[in-house]
């Protein structure tokens, strides 16, 4: 298949920024959803000590999003009770 995309590249030029965003996007698209099963506290990963639910773990202070607009985490107090 990588041949047939370079013999296409090399026979009509203009496609080749098509294939470089294409990688690029797929690369993108890989990349955050490594990031979402590594950082996001709805999965857990460890079998043994992974209890009934991970996300109580998590304090007022702890940024779990991958960005916030308007939100100063370091600045927010706990309004829930604990269970």
């Amino acid at each position: 298949m990588l041949h047939q995309i370079t013999g296409q590249a090399k026979k009509h030029p203009s496609l080749i920024p098509l294939f470089v965003f294409i990688r690029v996007g797929g690369t993108g698209a890989a990349l955050y959803v490594l990031h979402l099963e590594l950082f996001n506290p709805d999965v857990s990963w460890d079998r043994k000590n992974n209890p009934e639910k991970p996300w109580n773990k998590l304090g007022p202070n702890d940024q779990y999003k991958f960005y916030s607009v308007n939100v100063d985490y370091s600045k927010l107090k706990k309004e829930v009770p604990d269970f």
